[in-house]
């Protein structure tokens, strides 16, 4: 699946991907790829847990909100 994708990086960016690109002895594309790979895990797991933290401010329930229509 190929698509063209237009983006604009800062000066100071390209400036790091090159300095980075020649103390690790990585390809830019590699750092490119990795930087991305990390920044979708980190966006998932803020996804993941912001949607733990609403299904439980819909699901916690006090002591007596829970047993109060509970008939013994």
């Amino acid at each position: 699946m190929s698509q063209d994708l237009k983006f604009e990086l800062s000066s100071e960016v390209v400036e790091d991907i090159h300095t980075y690109s020649e103390l690790l002895k990585k390809d830019i594309n590699t750092i490119l790829n990795e930087a991305l790979e990390q920044y979708f895990q980190n966006e998932n797991e803020k996804l993941l847990e912001k949607n733990q933290e609403n299904h439980n401010a819909m699901t916690n329930l006090d002591f007596n909100e829970f047993w109060d229509d509970v008939n013994i």
